[in-house]
């Protein structure tokens, strides 16, 4: 497992955390933000029409409606990216990382736009009548570049396991475990038969769920993260003034929190900020290409709105609850991930400004650090180590109260374990202490800090379980609109199976590795969508002059 957990972080190092890759991302939605005049701000009140139906007509071709192939698009973004994935960020870069995310939003609104108009207009009716859409048609139809096309949709299926499935059903499980203790081998049990029910009906009943789903998914996890937010007024102005102000500067340590660079809370913002949103990927395109429309653009106009609500607006909200509460930068009791573990050689103490400074430069990857793993025995007397030379690193933070048992938490251990390179070799050994947590058991910590107590918890498990199998059920029909492109009708019913497989096995697999495969997926697929969109930027152009020239008519 560790193995390919650190496959998964060269590759992710050679993309979606290389330097360049946020720039990249950025850029081409700097570049149509200027170059059609800030649609997302032109078109806003425009966007918010058609979606409610004003322009709609019956009689044109489709599968759905603007609102349905918006919510659609929707449960495919709002998902663990907006619980799981904020607090990651934050737990990574610290407050400046939540400034990037939106960033990352207001440019992407362009991009969205621009990708779900291209893709729009190049759809296809398939042999079952439906409509089927995406980049990849665009990149065939209209680039003549087969090749690439075929890249994107295999991109997109590896996708719809990396983004939609196997982060989404680790997520559920782990919170669903932590709130109610359920197993998680149960909970992805259950829900992959559920899963497996809706997708079979095909985009009509997968619109028809999420339509529902969406918006009482959104109302639930509001108020709760209201009754935070509004038991922590006093911190939300400070919090607002650290994200813009760390945006600039980097994140500093606070409390367990050792501190982030400029650099690296840019490209975990950017990086969270497109998980979330999808701007760019190509995803949502293939969600929209089922709206009844004979006009591309007016669909573009109806994706400018997902970024907004779902980073701006969800995302935001999930990192004030986290900011305001200050959970963030506290230790908190938990079983340690072996792939969050590392043992250090040397005793570091966080009283000790050169020893934070040294951690400090080690976890933002900087050049010249000079720690090192260690490697060599550990002396442990009742789940208590009582031997040297090392220090223990959980989660970006100095552990603390470890204990080491076998089988359950009830059997501490009593002998010798052996560490090579920084890591546990005897794979039974259950560590356990106080270290800083992230993902969903970060947020759910954060909604008990406000009027609901304890009972928040169970908003942030009944939000996550909704949002993230909404996003499920969007990728599920993303991919099977992949594989039909590249293998005909045919082969969707194999692609569900193994997806229902997959969504069963990630609830019981490590969070981290699940993390670090979605983060390579998703660059996999971006990079050709951005490559596409950028050759067709002059008839984008167009595409917008000839809409509006109708509108007045």
């Amino acid at each position: 497992m560790e193995g390919l957990l650190d496959f998964f972080n060269l590759l992710d190092g050679f993309l979606g955390s290389a330097a360049w890759f946020p720039y990249i991302l950025l850029g081409v939605g700097a570049f149509f933000t200027i170059y059609l005049k800030f649609p997302q701000i032109r078109f806003f009140k425009h966007a918010w029409l058609v979606v409610t139906g004003k322009f709609d007509k019956a009689d044109e071709p489709g599968d759905t409606t603007h609102f349905r192939a918006l919510t659609t698009a929707l449960s495919g973004t709002v998902g663990t990216g907006n619980i799981s994935g904020v607090a990651f960020a934050i737990f990574l870069g610290g407050p400046a990382a939540l400034f990037w995310m939106w960033a990352t939003a207001f440019l992407g609104m362009t991009t969205k736009f621009v990708e779900v108009t291209l893709s729009h207009k190049y759809r296809v009716k398939t042999e079952d009548g439906s409509m089927a859409g995406g980049p990849m048609y665009y990149m065939d139809r209209r680039l003549n570049m087969k090749w690439l096309a075929v890249a994107f949709a295999i991109a997109t299926v590896i996708s719809s396991f990396g983004t939609g499935n196997l982060p989404q059903s680790n997520g559920i499980a782990t919170s669903i475990e932590s709130t109610f203790g359920f197993a998680p081998v149960v909970v992805g049990g259950v829900l992959s038969v559920l899963l497996g029910l809706v997708i079979l009906g095909g985009i009509k009943r997968i619109a028809a769920v999420t339509s529902k789903i969406v918006p009482l998914m959104a109302l639930i996890y509001i108020v709760g993260a209201f009754a935070v937010i509004f038991a922590n007024i006093e911190n939300v102005g400070p919090a607002f003034a650290s994200v813009v102000s760390d945006a600039f500067t980097g994140s500093a340590a606070a409390g367990g929190f050792l501190g982030a660079t400029l650099a690296y809370a840019f490209n975990r913002g950017v990086n969270r900020g497109l998980f979330s949103n999808e701007a760019g990927q190509g995803s949502a395109p293939i969600a929209h290409a089922a709206a009844k429309t004979k006009e591309p653009v007016s669909e573009g106009m109806v994706s400018i709105l997902e970024p907004f609500i779902d980073t701006i607006i969800i995302c935001t909200i999930t990192g004030l609850v986290i900011l305001s509460s200050g959970v963030w930068k506290e230790k908190h009791q938990n079983t340690f991930d072996r792939s969050d573990m590392t043992f250090f050689a040397g005793e570091y103490d966080e009283s000790n400004s050169e020893d934070i400074n040294k951690l400090f430069l080690h976890l933002n990857n900087v050049e010249g650090e000079k720690v090192e793993n260690f490697t060599g025995q550990i002396n442990v007397v009742n789940g208590t180590a009582t031997s040297g030379g090392f220090t223990l690193i959980n989660s970006r933070s100095l552990a603390e109260d470890v204990t080491y048992s076998v089988g359950s938490s009830e059997d501490p251990f009593t002998g010798t374990l052996k560490i090579e390179d920084g890591a546990l070799v005897k794979q039974s050994i259950i560590v356990e202490g106080k270290s800083l947590v992230h993902s969903a058991n970060l947020t759910a910590i954060a909604f008990t800090r406000g009027y609901f107590g304890e009972f928040g918890k169970y908003i942030v498990s009944i939000g996550l379980l909704l949002f993230a199998f909404s996003t499920a059920i969007a990728w599920s029909y993303y991919g099977d609109r992949a594989m039909t492109y590249l293998l005909g009708p045919r082969s969707v019913m194999p692609y569900r199976v193994i997806y229902c497989a997959g969504f069963f096995w990630a609830a019981v697999s490590d969070t981290t590795l699940v993390w670090a495969l979605s983060a390579v997926a998703i660059v996999v697929m971006t990079l050709p969508n951005l490559f596409g969109i950028m050759m067709l930027r002059k008839e984008m152009k167009e595409s917008v002059n000839e809409y509006w020239e109708k509108q007045k008519k």
